[in-house]
């Protein structure tokens, strides 16, 4: 699966890596947090962290692990469910914290939890799931930042009706390939939780803070003279929020 997904981000744009995962922390537990631009830098991510030598997880939505053909598929190839706003999730997030401790494979955990609504694109507040899982797992963090996925499609729209929700998406995909967009992503340095006292009421809070920081900070060299707003617009994506981490 990475390797058809590495063909198709290849056919659609050109690929840009840089940073890395250190040597003493390959092979161990490892949670990746990855700012969230477009509907595509899932694929984008895979890429990346395929041209690094690792094959990611990724902690997903109930609804896509249960979805015809893609489900089955995602789950055989052990990514984490989570079914946000249901009783559940209480279990799945012990779950997660487990399977973090003992994986060889690193986890990606979107702090956003959805798609930008930032008019620059900047990252929305989010939440604190992800700085809560590593400071339970008490594993290291990686801020990966990205630029340039959401140019391959449109944001589209919330929630799939019928075959004309998928209209802009397949427009815009098509047209991609002839515009060839860089898709830029950033392996940043171990997020420093080390004076982030767990017993101390707000923990996840302030760490969460530094997790967002590190990850908009990367963001700058990658969209040099589109600090403002993208060069880029979709005209389907909500612009309805405002970014606490613009640098």
């Amino acid at each position: 699966m990475a390797t058809l997904d590495t063909g198709l981000v290849h056919l659609v744009g050109r690929l840009e890596v840089s940073g890395r995962i250190p040597r003493e922390l390959r092979g161990k537990p490892l949670l990746l947090t990855p700012n969230h631009i477009g509907v595509f830098d899932a694929f984008v991510l895979i890429a990346a962290c395929r041209r690094l030598g690792f094959a990611p997880r990724f902690l997903l939505a109930g609804g896509l692990l249960d979805a015809p053909v893609l489900g089955p598929a995602l789950r055989a190839s052990g990514h984490l469910r989570v079914d946000r706003g249901k009783a559940s999730a209480v279990e799945q997030f012990g779950q997660a914290v487990e399977a973090m401790r003992t994986t060889t494979s690193p986890i990606i955990v979107y702090p956003e939890g959805r798609i930008s609504h930032d008019p620059g694109l900047w990252p929305e507040r989010g939440k604190t799931g992800a700085a809560r899982l590593a400071l339970a797992a008490g594993v290291p963090v990686i801020p990966v930042s990205q630029w340039g996925a959401h140019e391959a499609v449109y944001w589209g729209t919330e929630k799939v009706d019928g075959p004309a929700d998928l209209v802009p998406l397949a427009r815009s995909g098509l047209t991609a390939p002839l515009r060839r967009p860089k898709f830029k992503v950033h392996f940043g340095a171990p997020v420093d939780l080390s004076d982030v006292d767990t017993e101390r009421p707000g923990a996840g809070v302030r760490a969460h803070a530094k997790i967002m920081r590190a990850i908009a900070a990367g963001m700058v060299p990658l969209r040099s003279g589109e600090l403002d707003r993208p060069r880029f617009q979709d005209p389907t994506r909500p612009t309805d929020t405002v970014s606490p981490w613009k640098p």
